[in-house]
């Protein structure tokens, strides 16, 4: 058990509900990396072997991003945000023609 900065006893879920907070808008560039050695050159989150889909299929079947860090204790907040946001970039993408 860890205090806050009054002195009290943080529970294990505050901590969980801060670290699946975001403070700041998240760039997925920042958390999203593709190489060919990795998963064939899946998107996935960097420093992990989880890929991008792989978060965003959670999401689409209900799953919250709290049941999500749990699954997977790596993955914190900011990396749920990423990968909308490259769900996002992918939607908003048009070919020239």
């Amino acid at each position: 058990m860890a205090f806050d900065f009054r002195g009290e006893h943080e529970s294990e879920s505050q901590r969980a509900n801060e670290r699946e907070q975001v403070k700041m808008p998240v760039r997925w560039r920042d958390h999203i990396v593709s190489t060919a050695d990795v998963l064939h050159g899946t998107p996935r989150l960097r420093g992990t072997r989880i890929p991008v889909s792989l978060v965003l299929g959670y999401l689409a079947a209900g799953h919250t991003s709290r049941n999500i860090i749990e699954e997977f204790p790596d993955l914190d907040g900011n990396h749920i945000s990423a990968c909308l946001d490259y769900a996002r970039d992918l939607a908003e993408f048009r070919i020239a023609a």
